[in-house]
């Protein structure tokens, strides 16, 4: 019982999967910051050119 639980906290093959996890998690954050941003130059961009045509 004892060798089995030493195993199991040795055990780093769950470590690589959670370290992937908050890598992707990292770059889309990243992703949805930037795009978030440019949502909103290019409304007004849309907006100012909307009115710049009435």
């Amino acid at each position: 019982m004892k060798n089995t639980l030493n195993n199991f906290l040795a055990d780093e093959h769950g470590a690589t999967a959670i370290e992937y996890g908050l890598i992707a998690a990292g770059i889309a954050l990243a992703i949805i910051t930037v795009v978030n941003g440019m949502g909103s130059r290019l409304s007004a961009k849309f907006g100012s050119i909307s009115s710049s045509l009435r």
